[in-house]
């Protein structure tokens, strides 16, 4: 199952990257929302191979996940590929320049049950695709609005 999403913001595309490789700044807002986040590196220089640890409550249930930054390419690409129980995910993070003041983010994350009760789970969002999907592009759009509004100020 995949779910995408793009989104324009008034920056350059430097300032848009750097704003979303601030990964502090990303794991401060995940604790925020009652997220339990433990990163395995260093921030200073991101690379290819920086992990984290997350707890969180999903559907009334405790899950773990382990999070892996698999390709960094400033300033037009992050991908991470995350793991819970017999889930896997791939979330794939583009920015393209449209001008010189102007860029958009392109967000795809691709999921892939890897076990029955992971498949059952996908089954479930896919039959409530629409709402989904509709969701996940609010919430990009709310999440672009802010980035812009925090590049502006």
């Amino acid at each position: 199952m995949e779910l995408k999403a793009s989104e324009d913001i008034e920056a350059p595309i430097d300032q848009v990257f750097a704003a979303l490789s601030d990964f502090e700044a990303v794991e401060r807002q995940a604790m925020r929302r009652g997220v339990e986040i433990s990163r395995k590196g260093e921030v200073d220089n991101p690379d290819a191979g920086l992990e984290w640890t997350a707890g969180f409550s999903f559907r009334g249930k405790k899950r773990d996940a382990d999070i892996t930054l698999t390709d960094f390419a400033v300033p037009e690409q992050m991908v991470f590929q995350s793991v819970s129980g017999g889930l896997e995910a791939q979330t794939r993070i583009e920015t393209v320049a449209l001008s010189r003041s102007r860029t958009r983010i392109n967000l795809v994350t691709e999921l892939m049950p890897k076990t029955l009760s992971a498949r059952l789970l996908v089954q479930s969002l896919k039959l409530a695709k629409g709402g989904i999907d509709k969701r996940f592009r609010h919430r990009m759009a709310t999440f672009a609005r802010d980035l812009e509004l925090r590049l502006k100020g």
